[in-house]
């Protein structure tokens, strides 16, 4: 992936923490644009995802030491049986528990929990508790999307759909946005956006618009997808593994709220947009002399797909199309005429590393092309997903010293006699400040769900409840946060300063919240109906 533009010299940019769910959460990209140089003083950046999971590990396994130890009894599916929590004698000294954090990061990816004991073990013999599968389909869905985008079907797809749409503005709008939110609630699309502002700047120029809705399509459209992420593997596909449920549990409450906030983004982004065209004064970025060179190259026709272009957007589209079928529950939603594959991690990584190997052939990269772009979009994604062995890797320090069902027993009480509804809506308030501290949504999904999702069995809600909440607040979150090379390398393409978009975007934040909220609220009142488990 290449940007088509450059941000101007001086121009900030954040760290590269992934948007909600995207390859890299550890550091700058070869897509993000470059830091500011100079002789000043440096700046203080927020610490990347890697060092926040490495810090909440220190500190966690400190807190086991004074937490106290204890157990639910558990039904036959592993749920905690509410009244049964009771005090356990630890099992493990100080030299046990020291090894335990030593060997956080392996058994994260493949430690082992020993049946007799219950401790997590590199070596041990019982059931799987590592991230093992979640990390092989991180970059075998890296491959496939780097492997489409070196393909440059997917850059040419957009151009030509906008040219063809240009003399239709509004629908042209709606469109492109809601291409972008597709691309966020499918596959978590958010750094792939950078190589989008340069098509669409002029573009958006041309027609009579300004920078801030070039940067809205882009932007609000990829992050309301992302935030109503319906089988997005970096935060609903991670987060249901964490969960101990299927990613196809809760679709179609996810589904309803894609179709809704992508309704109000994109009738947020119109309204905007024609009033800057009605009168170009209330523009929040005034058109310049620069704005005027730039909106004529906006008028030279995209080049035409190929049929090789058409081939590669088919198998893209195809393969996520194939992966909701194979993920979703069809009997649970009362549709028997549809086969149940039930595929899990193992078959969908399979999946998206053959996809890549046919994207690639298609695309006329070659045998050598293809193999080194999947290399590449492996390795580009490790960050990723070597931030949800981190964190699976707290999740098994605290289970090795049994203190897991403690705080599960503690935030019990704090929950216990609420609604239904305003479980829901807590679930979303809880998420909110974890999101801002650990910006990647995988992250976040595999630090925060094996301690919120058994909380809705005490609630008498799906599971699938608390991880539609805890990817809204992360999306929602990353929408504004600093933190984002997705927002501030956006912003810096786009030319517009984060004061700007901020003055723009804060009406559309809260309308999104209060919405979120609802669909919470609307879940848990109907339960089975629409959270599908």
């Amino acid at each position: 992936m290449s940007t088509s533009t450059t941000p101007p010299a001086g121009t900030p940019a954040g760290p590269a923490d992934r948007h909600p769910g995207g390859p890299d959460d550890t550091g700058p990209g070869p897509d993000s644009p470059p830091a500011p140089s100079g002789g000043g003083r440096r700046r203080l950046r927020f610490p990347s995802a890697f060092t926040v999971l490495v810090a909440v590990t220190i500190i966690v396994w400190a807190l086991t030491f004074v937490i106290p130890a204890g157990r639910y009894d558990t039904a036959p599916d592993g749920a905690p049986i509410p009244g049964t929590y009771h005090a356990v004698d630890r099992s493990t000294d100080f030299l046990d528990r020291l090894k335990d954090l030593f060997l956080s990061p392996v058994n994260g990816l493949y430690g082992v929990t020993d049946a007799g004991t219950g401790l997590t073990t590199p070596g041990a013999e019982g059931s799987f508790a590592g991230a093992a599968g979640v990390f092989l389909f991180i970059l075998a869905v890296g491959a496939f999307i780097t492997v489409t985008m070196r393909t440059g079907a997917l850059d040419l797809g957009v151009a030509r759909l906008a040219h063809r749409l240009r003399g239709h503005r509004t629908l042209l709008l709606v469109v492109l946005l809601t291409v972008f939110s597709l691309g966020g609630t499918t596959y978590g699309m958010a750094e792939e956006t950078l190589g989008f502002y340069g098509l669409m700047v002029p573009l958006m120029l041309t027609l009579g618009y300004d920078r801030m809705v070039a940067a809205a399509v882009i932007m609000v459209g990829a992050g309301v997808g992302t935030l109503a992420s319906t089988v997005n593997p970096f935060a609903t596909g991670v987060a249901s593994d964490s969960a101990g449920i299927g990613t196809g549990d809760g679709i179609l409450l996810r589904l309803a709220m894609w179709a809704c906030l992508t309704a109000i983004a994109a009738w947020y982004v119109v309204r905007y947009a024609g009033r800057v065209l009605a009168d170009p004064s209330r523009s929040l970025t005034p058109v310049t002399d620069e704005d005027r060179v730039l909106a004529s190259q906006g008028e030279e026709a995209a080049a035409a797909l190929t049929g090789r272009h058409r081939a590669v957007l088919g198998v893209f589209a195809g393969t996520f199309l194939f992966m909701i079928f194979a993920v979703v529950p069809w009997a649970d939603l009362g549709i028997t005429f549809l086969p149940a594959l039930g595929w899990y991690f193992p078959e969908l990584a399979a999946l998206f590393i053959v996809a890549a190997g046919v994207a690639g052939l298609v695309g006329g990269l070659g045998e050598q092309g293809t193999a080194e772009a999947i290399t590449r979009g492996a390795g580009d994604f490790a960050g990723a997903a070597m931030i949800v062995m981190l964190a699976r890797g707290v999740t098994v320090i605290m289970n090795n010293a049994s203190v897991t069902d403690t705080i599960l027993n503690g935030l019990q009480s704090a929950v216990s006699g609420t609604s239904h509804g305003v479980f829901g809506v807590l679930m979303l308030l809880v998420n909110i400040p974890l999101a801002f501290f650990v910006p990647s949504s995988s992250g976040h999904a595999a630090l925060a769900m094996p301690i919120l999702a058994p909380l809705a069995d005490f609630a008498g809600v799906s599971r699938s409840l608390v991880v539609t909440a805890y990817q809204s607040a992360s999306g929602w979150v990353n929408l504004i946060t600093p933190t984002s090379a997705v927002v501030m390398g956006g912003l810096a393409l786009a030319r517009i300063r984060y004061d700007q978009y901020l003055r723009f975007i804060a009406p559309l934040m809260g309308t999104l919240l209060l919405a979120v909220g609802g669909f919470l609220v609307l879940g848990a009142a109907l339960g089975q109906g629409l959270t599908s488990k």
